[in-house]
């Protein structure tokens, strides 16, 4: 989640990624210096581990690195962090093939796993040797794992979906507020997400939208499908998926009707559209929850709720992982399970709300109270376990997130944004796809 790991769907990451795939930048390095900082802190008599983010992983901020220092007075910990995503893979790309210049633990986002298992495998320590995988979600293990066995990542957050709304522009337009009613209307098909949507515009509050935009119907509705752009022999088949059909199908509902405040997710314009409550819900995976509270702020607290999803579904989650070119693997690795265990995953929760990828952290989640009140009490921890734990697996490919920025960012957009039909948008993704995939 973590902000900026949905940052990734823009198009400059198509562009600066022709021969690499779309990502996140991890590095040795902060955003300014572009160094290594693989070293050892010989003076002091420490080990420097460096952990290359992009985003925020909530391991500084709820006080992980120091809690493991101070089990640990050998060790220091430095984090890397890395914006935008769109810079951050390639350089992980460009220093693992170098064999050189990576951090200690590198980041791996969900849609750049599949790249790194196939092609980088050998660039990264197996990490499932002595590990008890039976801790994540046996979907989560095997988005990290190689044909043969090789497990390169470790399972961070995972992003299982719901629909947060603003039960005050609910009110307003006659609809249901309470959330397991609003969840039972359109439960088991977004085409009904989408019909909720049309009778809220019949009384919609002025200045107001059902929903953000359609390209977040779009991802939050093929993050449940298990058919998306690859087959699970590798092939590209997302002309031909039914789930990619189903998904294009719901968000052109949403981009040729006037439910949609038409707004580029992650966009100044979009945080604004927060504060201005100008749409009434979005597709809310776990880590959305506390964007919401930054940028709609404190008039948002008690308006918004949260209820089910239509069906089970998966936006973001990234993993941990250990390069080989790492001088102190023995070190990264024990980092790297105490990092991604189920009692720290929870803190990370209890601080920001990414939601864990290890099952048996879920009896024991407590959201911040004020998170909890702030979402009007929803139940937020069975709602989101509920969707993490029959989540479908999903076949990811090479060229999985490029083409799905195509898909929202070129062809949504031209539809929602620019007036063009769901024809001329296809053809528009289309074109931009075949140049991603160099046909």
């Amino acid at each position: 989640m973590r902000t900026s790991t949905r940052r990734s769907h823009r198009l400059m990451a198509l562009a600066a990624v022709a021969a690499l795939t779309t990502g996140v930048l991890a590095g040795c390095s902060s955003d300014s210096d572009g160094t290594s900082s693989n070293a050892s802190d010989s003076g002091k008599g420490k080990t420097t581990l460096t952990v290359g983010t992009f985003g925020v992983f909530g391991y500084k901020q709820a006080g992980l690195y120091d809690e493991y220092m101070k089990l640990h007075p050998n060790i220091t910990i430095k984090e890397d962090v890395t914006t935008r995503t769109d810079v951050y893979w390639p350089k992980v790309l460009t220093r693992l093939q170098a064999g050189a210049g990576t951090d200690d633990i590198q980041a791996i986002e969900v849609g750049n796993i599949t790249e790194a298992v196939q092609t980088q495998a050998d660039k990264f320590v197996d990490l499932g040797k002595d590990v008890d995988k039976s801790q994540w979600l046996p979907w989560k293990n095997a988005q990290a794992t190689t044909k043969d066995g090789k497990q390169i990542g470790l399972g961070t957050d995972t992003g299982p979906m719901a629909i947060c709304y603003r039960k005050d522009l609910f009110k307003k337009a006659g609809l249901p507020t309470d959330r397991t009613q609003l969840a039972a209307l359109w439960k088991g098909d977004w085409t009904k997400y989408v019909n909720v949507g049309k009778d809220y515009m019949k009384k919609a509050p002025k200045g107001t939208k059902f929903v953000d935009s359609a390209s977040s119907v779009y991802n939050a509705a093929i993050g449940g499908e298990s058919q998306r752009y690859y087959d699970k022999d590798g092939n590209v088949i997302w002309d031909k998926s039914t789930g990619v059909k189903a998904a294009w199908n719901a968000a052109m509902e949403v981009a040729t009707s006037n439910m949609s405040a038409k707004l580029k997710q992650f966009d100044p314009t979009w945080d604004q559209g927060f504060a201005n409550a100008s749409f009434a819900t979005v597709a809310c995976p776990a880590w959305m929850m506390g964007y919401i509270q930054e940028k709609a702020g404190t008039s948002g607290s008690g308006n918004w709720d949260v209820a089910a999803a239509p069906t089970a579904a998966n936006w973001g989650g990234s993993f941990l992982g250990v390069p080989t070119a790492s001088k102190h693997q023995a070190d990264a690795i024990a980092l790297a399970k105490w990092l991604t265990a189920p009692e720290q995953q929870e803190k990370v929760f209890a601080k920001q709300a990414s939601f864990p990828s290890t099952p048996a952290a879920y009896p024991n989640l407590k959201p911040a109270a004020a998170t909890t009140a702030y979402f009007s009490n929803a139940p937020i921890t069975q709602i989101f376990s509920d969707s993490a734990k029959t989540i479908p697996v999903q076949v990811f490919g090479i060229k999985d997130q490029p083409i799905g920025t195509a898909i929202t960012d070129v062809g949504i957009l031209q539809v929602e944004q620019k007036g063009k039909t769901p024809a001329q948008g296809w053809s528009a993704a289309t074109k931009e796809i075949k140049d991603v995939l160099g046909q």
